[in-house]
């Protein structure tokens, strides 16, 4: 162990080492052989000079050459002590490991996008794809994409994975519609001008929480053998929508100079069955067969081996990882790390990296009184998980990574599975309604190592504490190490051996480095890890062009160059005590207000004998602080909490270059910006910096920028500075300013929805209603493989008759003889479902399905309904009205493809002393062939009368609707349908991004379901009986923020004479200042047309 002389302070320490520190400044570049010295050293000069010249002209430049080098010679050994250290340095990261044999490039159909065993490699360029999960259809509002791009960016992604829904996009047979929300070109769009590649993954089955898994409806029932295999009928049913997303892939793919990088085929599947893997076989052929280029990948869930070889597989394996599942009832309980990944990756492709397209982001939640909802899901993947699991897939040397869900968004209309309600909040770092969150500042912390440390890119894993590694003198701690093999740079990744434990611990660690054997920290006492916290140790690694870091037990979150100048952004807790060796270069300026609480090594010390410096961090540090601000270098530290209050937004390369924003391709220029709540870009022109972000609060602008910069814009807005404030930061590149919120956001509020109009929805029920042009329920058979239970032989699916999804209708009819007792119904719609029966006007009961936070699961339901007394009509016709909830289809229940056969409907019907004569049937209008909103989609309506006839929709008449609150419920305490409608209008400043909710305030208990509607998108679907969901958010978009809105409530009350009140109103829940403006709605009104 070195002995390491007292502390000394910052002052004392950079008057030590001026002399040293200046001295090396003079010799940055490694020392050459093939040094030119001026007037002597161009060779080729010679060739003019006659022979006799050219000879006494090379013999003079020989002793010249000898001279030259004894003087730097002598140089090096006397003035530079810096130097050992960097002939160590220059020869561990020259000489390279001869046992590591060189990796394998794959052989893609493109040379632009390739791989090797350990990243990407784009455009010849290795990279660490760190990507985030967004499904676009769950943001139906195309002019906000770019918002959650622009998140992404900012949070040092590079990728973003979007699965595309085939039923949105394919609503029936030979029709396919990427128009609106479902267009892809937007996507594409805004990814390249922003610098983030995709990774489609358009199935056509994508799980996802969706109805169907995403397959669209009709094929549910339409296609007779199984679905996702090689059975022609399936084929034929995706490949229209197939073909659609390669005509408008094609030229987005990064060869056609578009941010497409690769297509995932399907998702999560069983090779071993060989109808399953020929499909992924049909699925490649299209893709072969067609100008896409770039590689085809999968998604196993697990380890399970799939398509990794033989029939079906693809170019780029992937296996996925939910380690904590997803029940988010205990937030602090955990599951301990999986550690399998290195090792399975190591066993089936270690020819390929180690790929995650999905890795726990949060988690989904259920229906029920019991479930967590989403703020208990953002503590169980909070910013300890992502620490702790998120690093474990780095020590397992994954370098391509995709966080499911980064945003999460809406499960608007007929979308989610009947196993989740409307949010798809997801607990993710960004909230439904757009919002940044702690779990988004933890990201942004690792994002931006990552975007730093291209020696992190390709290294090989060496070995961990559980195969011999003996780094950590305490067995409490983890350690895992991995070496970049060409740079020699080492990354040590320790955890807690119990990655459970809320314990701190303290250790040390043993380290090679170009230095020697060291054991680190040198000066403090340990390195510390507190309760479900891990780190990244470093040594080795370069920051900036040619600075050297030693090592470092603080965590590094910025490393490059600025304006010139190789800037190191260190951070760590405020509570622990942090350590870091370098090479301190460049003539120091003069700092002021030297933190007491940062203190270098006095002379002595074996490593400042070789030019390194020790700077240690004691506890207590919040804030910014400089530590070093030389003409070369910028060193600054700061506690972990300040650290996610900094940006570093990259700054776009060349104007002629289509890969201009596309971090280490086209740009590798960046800044630091501090302060604001969202930095989304940075433009500089001549000196010129403009900045454009977002404020939540008034804030004090730090940045480091070119030192060529002048002056700084904010959204347009000049900043002044604080020249005091700025000297104390650095003498070069910095500015310190004030932002301020602009006062049009005093006074913002929204109104309160008041004036309801009212009218009864479900005129089904009355003795002189007309069903005649509702389809006849007559089916005989079905492809759908769970039969009727009993009835007789007619099948009442509602698939089978064009209607999947939302409210369908039944009616049964039946001329009573009075002998008639009841009816036996078995229903089913999905958990968390609910039918309601009548007897002509006669309310019989209601079927409540169930779910408990996933216990306690009743998708169907099978119920004596009795007749009342007085209800029968003897001698007339008699109708058995059934409406019936459609909660969603069922996802691939493994091993059977076809549980997405849902047989939603009525599986069973008997009617005691009776028949039924005939049957009808009704779901949204159109059903999924002729449904007249073409722009919000197949599965955005029901069919209730009202949806049927339009009344959600802006503009459809109700002045002669009565006047009644929506919290006063239905009529005399009837069970039944009704519809609510108000109108309000807003008038939002520009410049703002102000995120809404409509809220049901009463207590959750009550019978009754609600459809919200918002000009005319059904946004919410209100389960009060059960829940959890109450609130649910709404974006600029769908509401207009400048001019009139309509909401829409279909209320269904299920239980009479209970209390049924919904107090629904809207409320305000965030306003920043910023925002990506110029959002557009796409709301269509009213029209009779095709509304019957």
């Amino acid at each position: 162990m070195l002995e390491i002389a007292s502390r000394t302070s910052p002052k004392q320490a950079f008057s030590h080492q001026s002399t040293p520190t200046t001295a090396w400044k003079q010799d940055i570049q490694p020392f050459s052989m093939k040094t030119s010295f001026s007037g002597y050293g161009d060779d080729n000069n010679l060739e003019a000079k006659p022979p006799i010249c050219r000879y006494q002209a090379k013999r003079r430049l020989f002793w010249l050459r000898i001279c030259a080098i004894s003087i730097l010679l002598m140089l090096v050994n006397c003035w530079l002590p810096g130097v050992k250290f960097f002939r160590a340095f220059r020869d561990i990261i020259t000489q390279g490991n001869t046992q590591i044999p060189q990796p394998v490039i794959s052989t893609a159909r493109t040379d632009q996008v390739q791989f090797d065993n350990y990243t990407l490699i784009l455009k010849g360029q290795r990279i660490f794809l760190h990507s985030g999960e967004f499904h676009t259809f769950r943001l139906p509002v195309p002019s906000l994409w770019p918002d959650i791009l622009e998140k992404f960016k900012a949070a040092g992604l590079n990728a973003v994975s979007v699965y595309t829904h085939m039923g949105l996009i394919n609503p029936a047979p030979g029709v396919v519609d990427l128009g609106g929300f479902r267009a892809l070109q937007p996507l594409f769009d805004a990814a390249k001008a922003i610098g983030i590649w995709v990774v489609l993954r358009p199935g056509p089955y994508i799980n996802a929480e969706t109805s169907a898994g995403g397959i669209a409806h009709w094929a549910t029932s339409e296609v007779s053998c199984t679905l996702r295999t090689n059975a022609s009928d399936w084929k034929a049913a995706w490949k229209d929508y197939i073909q659609a997303i390669i005509d408008v892939t094609v030229p987005n793919q990064i060869t056609n100079e578009g941010p497409v990088i690769a297509i995932q085929i399907d998702n999560e599947y069983d090779q071993a069955v060989g109808a399953q893997a020929e499909y992924f076989v049909d699925l490649e052929n299209a893709y072969h067969e067609s100008a896409i280029v770039v590689p085809l990948t999968y998604n196993d869930p697990g380890p399970k081996r799939n398509f990794i070889n033989g029939t079906g597989a693809v170019d780029l394996y992937g296996v996925d990882a939910y380690p904590q599942r997803f029940d988010c009832s205990a937030p602090t309980t955990w599951n301990p790390v999986e550690t399998y990944y290195h090792e399975y990756h190591s066993e089936v492709n270690p020819l390929q990296p180690l790929y995650i397209p999905e890795f726990q982001g949060g988690a989904f939640d259920a229906w029920g009184p019991t479930a967590s909802g989403y703020a208990p899901c953002r503590v169980l993947t909070g910013p300890d998980f992502q620490s702790v699991f998120n690093l474990q897939l780095w020590a397992s040397n994954a370098k391509l990574i995709n966080y499911y869900m980064l945003y999460g968004g809406t499960s608007w209309g007929g979308i989610p599975f009947h196993g989740v309600y409307t949010s798809y909040d997801y607990g993710a770092p960004i909230t439904e309604s757009r919002e940044l969150t702690i779990k988004y500042d933890e990201l942004k912390r690792q994002g931006l190592f990552l975007r730093s440390s291209p020696d992190f890119y390709k290294t090989d894993w060496i070995a961990d504490s559980s195969t011999g590694l003996q780094a950590s003198t305490n067995s409490a701690a983890f350690v895992t190490l991995l070496r970049n093999p060409d740079t020699r740079s080492s990354f040590y990744i320790a955890r807690q051996a119990d990655s459970t434990s809320s314990a701190t611990i303290t250790f040390k660690l043993n380290v090679t480095t170009s230095a020697g054997t060291l054991q680190l920290p040198q000066v403090a006492p340990s390195i510390t890890l507190g309760g479900r916290q891990s780190k990244v140790i470093v040594a080795d690694c370069t920051f900036g062009v040619l600075s050297k870091l030693l090592y470092s037990t603080a965590q590094i979150f910025y490393a490059s160059t600025i304006g010139g100048r190789d800037v190191l952004f260190l951070f760590g807790d405020s509570t622990q005590e942090h350590e870091a060796a370098l090479l301190l270069t460049g003539t120091p300026n003069k700092l002021q207000n030297l933190s007491p609480l940062v203190s270098f090594t006095a002379y002595g010390s074996p490593l400042h004998q070789q030019g390194v410096s020790l700077v240690n961090f004691l506890p207590g540090i919040e804030g910014l602080v400089t530590v070093w601000d030389s003409d070369t270098q910028l060193v600054l530290f700061a506690d972990t909490d300040t650290a996610a209050t900094f940006w570093s937004p990259s700054i776009a390369g060349k104007a002629g270059d289509p890969f201009r924003n596309f971090w280490g391709l086209g740009t590798n220029d960046s800044i630091l910006v501090g302060g604001p709540y969202l930095v989304r870009s940075a433009t500089v022109s001549g000196s010129k910096l403009a900045l454009r972000g977002d404020l939540k609060t008034d804030v004090r602008l730090t940045v480091i920028a070119p030192r060529g910069i002048r002056s700084i814009t904010w959204n347009d807005e000049y900043v002044s500075g604080d020249l005091v404030a700025t000297s104390a930061l650095t003498a070069v590149g910095g500015f310190i300013g004030q932002l301020r919120m602009r006062p049009s956001l005093a006074g913002i509020s929204v109104p309160r929805l008041t004036g309801w109009k009212f009218k009864d929805s479900l005129p089904e029920i009355k003795r002189d209603f007309d069903d005649a042009s509702w389809r006849t329920a007559n089916h005989t058979s079905t492809n759908i493989p769970l039969k009727p239970y009993y009835g007789d032989g007619r099948v009442l699916y509602g698939c089978d008759y064009g209607f999947c999804e939302n409210v369908v209708l039944w009616r049964g009819h039946f001329n009573a003889s009075g002998a008639e007792k009841s009816v036996d119904l078995s229903i089913n719609g999905g958990q968390a479902f609910a039918a309601s029966v009548w007897l002509n006007d006669v309310f019989l009961n209601t079927s409540f399905g169930n779910s408990t936070n996933n216990h306690n699961i009743l998708e169907e339901t099978d119920d004596t309904f009795v007749f009342p007394e007085g209800a029968l009509l003897p001698g007339q016709d008699n109708v058995i009205t059934v409406v019936q909830d459609n909660m969603g289809l069922n996802q691939t229940e493994w091993p059977n493809p076809d549980t997405s056969k849902s047989p939603r409907g009525v599986r069973g019907f008997k009617l005691e002393g009776g028949s039924f004569s005939e049957w009808k049937v009704q779901g949204k209008i159109g059903g999924y062939v002729n449904f007249p909103d073409k722009v919000r989609g197949v599965l955005n309506e029901g069919g209730l009368f009202g949806e049927r006839k339009g009344w959600h929709l802006p503009g459809f008449p109700t002045s002669d609707w009565d006047s009644r609150p929506i919290s006063s419920g239905l009529p005399n305490g009837a069970s039944g349908f009704g519809f609510f409608v108000t109108t309000f209008k807003l008038d939002m400043p520009r410049g703002l991004d102000i995120m809404m909710s409509f809220f049901f305030g009463e207590a959750q208990g009550q019978p009754y379901r609600a459809l919200l509607f918002v000009n005319g998108w059904m946004m919410g679907k209100r389960v009060a009986n059960l829940g959890p969901q109450s609130k649910f958010p709404v974006h600029e978009g769908i509401l207009n923020y400048h001019g009139e809105n309509t909401v829409a409530v279909a209320l269904w009350v299920m239980t009479p004479n209970k209390t049924a009140a919904p107090d629904l109103q809207l409320v305000l829940d965030a306003v920043y200042d910023g925002g990506v403006g110029d959002v557009v709605s796409d709301n269509p009104p009213w029209s009779s047309q095709g509304r019957g």
